[in-house]
């Protein structure tokens, strides 16, 4: 907690990111539980809302995967203004997770330019992306302000 109390502004950002992926998480739990209807809401595809309407344990298993590893995004935010400690890698995991945001978001690009256009995208598939471009920028600008901090 000692760098949560030290945390300034350019702490804020890898904060923002934290907290954003701890809400993705739960949200992916909270699909587990609402089941096929939320897995074909959030874009899991019908094959996924089916096999969760069957009963089938593969899509909680794999939302549940997905949800621990936002988790573990989280925990290396986290790590990265000294909230959590010990961590390995943390320039490298923060690197990949920033790029892993930025690459989902950039989705946004040609889905705004679908909307624009009156395509096939839908705002729904665009505020995702802008979720993860928020959360890749986050990740981006914290990264880039704790960097000197952070060991190789």
């Amino acid at each position: 907690m000692r760098g949560l109390m030290k945390a300034d502004w350019q702490s804020t950002p890898l904060v923002l990111a934290g907290i954003l992926c701890l809400a993705l998480a739960l949200l992916h739990l909270e699909i587990i539980l609402m089941g096929a209807p939320a897995y074909l809401y959030f874009g899991a595809g019908e094959r996924m809302a089916a096999l969760a309407q069957e009963g089938s344990w593969l899509p909680g298993l794999l939302t549940a995967l997905v949800a621990l590893l936002l988790g573990a995004f989280a925990a290396y935010a986290f790590a990265g203004v000294g909230i959590i400690r010990g961590l390995p890698w943390p320039r490298p995991m923060l690197l990949g997770i920033c790029a892993l945001f930025l690459l989902r978001g950039m989705a946004a690009v040609p889905q705004a330019a679908g909307l624009i256009s009156g395509g096939e995208a839908t705002g729904k598939d665009f505020s995702f992306s802008l979720v993860a471009l928020l959360t890749g920028l986050l990740f981006a600008w914290g990264l880039a302000n704790r960097w000197r901090l952070l060991r190789p």
